[in-house]
């Protein structure tokens, strides 16, 4: 099965800091923040004598980056800039052989300014850039008509531009009979777009991933297997991240529980939810039964967060390969 993904390709600017640093910075911990140039200018300022770690990410581009890294055919579509920052994108995708969609505007490429706390909980600052061009008119029907499955964020909410482009996607997939997967990806963007969200969810979508807080925001309710139960109404494949206690996976009404694989003192969170989406898509576009997609999924995020990044080098995801395949794919 192809996959193909519109996102937001952001370079990450990783830093470590502490709560202190975060409340002289007026930001709350765990969550997302849309910020202009003038904000961003003036975070990488304040963090001028902390160590900064560049890489290449964004939501829907991590999933996909893994998803080519594991072997599953993979399309990235976006919005990047003319600049440096657009090249090591572009470097990336070259290497591991991702089918490249990404389209070029005068504009800088975007980037998330990712902040670490002690307690491994990461805080994104995101100037979406050249992010913000991408439209209707940049969907490549061709290229998506190919794919079995159409993956996006609710990211791509925050603009007027890369909404229409969704839609035109959601769209095209319910006339061509091609699956949609959604990642809801952030409690903000919940209340900002929670009623859009749920229709999206009922009308147009086989598959939905939230974590807890997300789902709470969708369902006014603390409680995820509740959640679950409440999503699992509106599409046919339901999935709620409840953190440290695992995941609940849902279809058709039937709930199952994923338990939590690897740590529970993780190095990184950064991309977790992300790479989640990423093994329980591996599963589906192999044919996996639900409740072994949610498995391999579980897996995949424990093992992201024992490192720094959103996304696996080459040699850990070959290693990673391997090991799906002679665990998972030799049963098939």
């Amino acid at each position: 099965m192809n996959i193909y993904g519109i996102g937001n390709p952001l370079i990450d600017i990783l830093a470590n800091i502490d709560d202190e640093d975060l409340r002289r910075l007026a930001l709350h911990k765990g969550t997302m923040h849309l910020i202009d140039r003038e904000r961003h200018t003036k975070l990488i300022s304040y963090l001028k004598d902390k160590p900064l770690v560049y890489s290449p990410g964004g939501s829907c581009p991590n999933t996909m980056v893994t998803l080519r890294m594991l072997g599953v055919n993979t399309t990235l579509a976006g919005g990047i800039g003319k600049d440096e920052l657009a090249l090591i994108y572009q470097k990336k995708l070259e290497e591991i052989h991702l089918n490249n969609e990404l389209v070029q505007y005068d504009d800088s490429t975007g980037t998330s300014v990712i902040l670490l706390t002690e307690d491994k909980e990461r805080t994104m600052n995101t100037y979406l850039g050249a992010n913000r061009c991408f439209n209707e008119k940049d969907v490549n029907l061709d290229s998506l008509k190919k794919a079995g499955l159409f993956y996006f964020t609710g990211y791509m909410w925050d603009t007027e531009a890369q909404k229409g482009a969704i839609r035109k996607a959601l769209s095209f997939c319910k006339e061509n009979g091609i699956l949609v997967a959604f990642d809801v990806a952030d409690p903000f963007a919940v209340g900002r777009y929670r009623q859009d969200f749920l229709e999206l969810i009922e009308n147009s979508c086989h598959i939905v991933f939230a974590n807890k807080e997300e789902a709470r925001f969708l369902f006014d309710n603390y409680d995820a297997y509740e959640c679950c139960k409440s999503m699992s109404r509106l599409a046919p494949i339901a999935v709620v991240k409840n953190g440290k206690k695992g995941s609940f996976v849902a279809k058709d009404g039937k709930i199952m529980e994923i338990p939590v694989h690897g740590t529970t003192n993780p190095v990184d969170t950064t991309g977790a939810g992300d790479t989640y989406a990423a093994g329980f898509l591996y599963g589906f576009a192999n044919g996996f039964d639900i409740k072994t997609c949610g498995e391999v999924a579980s897996y995949l995020a424990g093992e992201i967060i024992t490192t720094t990044g959103a996304q696996f080098t080459k040699e850990r995801a070959a290693e990673i390969r391997f090991y799906l395949e002679k665990t998972y794919l030799s049963k098939t």
